[in-house]
């Protein structure tokens, strides 16, 4: 389960990082500022709807990172954020096809071994299972 005074610690960083008030986040992640609010405080635990809306919004922000604090943040070590330097392009929905043969080459440079699942249930709540040692 998420803790959530630790979760809330990993929000405000996230506010901080890029600027934002509490209300111009749940504007840009499209929910509640009552939302924020309750989870800031700790009265309520995050959703899984409101956490996959803020990894989405926020490429810079890790999955894993943001559930579990483990991880770092930004992504990509960068001590400015890309809001700050140009606006990010939105990404498009688009399907990329790839070729067999870049497929089979990219298969054979990932390791198959998995070290982690995490369970999503349309509840909201989630499990993540590590790879015992």
């Amino acid at each position: 389960m998420i803790n959530s005074e630790a979760f809330a610690k990993r929000l405000e960083e996230i506010l901080k990082y890029y600027d934002l008030s509490a209300s111009s986040f749940a504007e840009k992640i499209d929910v509640g500022r009552a939302s924020i609010s309750h989870i800031l405080s700790g009265r309520n635990k995050p959703s899984l709807d409101f956490v996959m809306k803020i990894v989405k919004e926020f490429s810079e922000v890790e999955l894993y990172w943001l559930i579990n604090g483990k991880g770092q943040f930004p992504k990509n070590n960068e001590t400015t954020p890309p809001s700050k330097k140009t606006q990010p392009e939105k990404k498009s929905n688009q399907n990329y096809k790839i070729s067999n043969d870049q497929n089979l080459q990219s298969e054979k440079q990932l390791s198959s071994e998995v070290s982690k699942v995490i369970v999503f249930y349309k509840d909201g709540r989630f499990e993540v299972f590590d790879e015992q040692i």
